[in-house]
């Protein structure tokens, strides 16, 4: 194991549960609310289809997150599509909580928040995840 990655497995765990267990107190409290629960880039972006779709990409389009539990490389994957072309995955530093909310079956959005083109090929699409409580 990466000395890096030792460090931010728990250190994401821990920002991200105390947020997790925030948005779900507000959603038995709250009605017809979106909680940001994370806004971070889109993993493997260059590896899927997003070059593909890149023209038809607008911030605020919404998308579809979906658990890819046997994934070989990571048990935790959640892929990111837009319709049903495949940009990615939220980043494997990040996805833990996210994961759990879906298999919970929890409502969660997700929505691209910025574009960038000429900057990192490595994180051209930014989104957000929100945590939905039903109305």
């Amino acid at each position: 194991m990466k000395r890096r990655n030792f460090f931010l497995g728990p250190l994401a765990a821990a920002f991200a549960a105390p947020l997790a267990a925030k948005a779900h107190r507000a959603a038995t409290t709250a009605t017809g609310r979106e909680l940001l629960l994370q806004r971070n880039p889109v993993a493997g972006f260059q590896y899927h289809d997003g070059d593909a779709v890149w023209p038809r990409l607008a911030e605020g389009d919404a998308l579809r997150l979906q658990r890819e539990p046997d994934n070989p490389y990571d048990g935790k994957a959640v892929a990111v599509y837009w319709r049903t072309a495949k940009l990615g995955y939220v980043p494997r530093w990040a996805n833990a909580t996210v994961a759990q909310m879906i298999d919970r079956n929890e409502r969660l959005a997700a929505r691209i928040v910025r574009l960038r083109k000429s900057e990192d090929p490595w994180r051209p699409v930014e989104i957000s995840i929100s945590a939905t409580v039903p109305a």
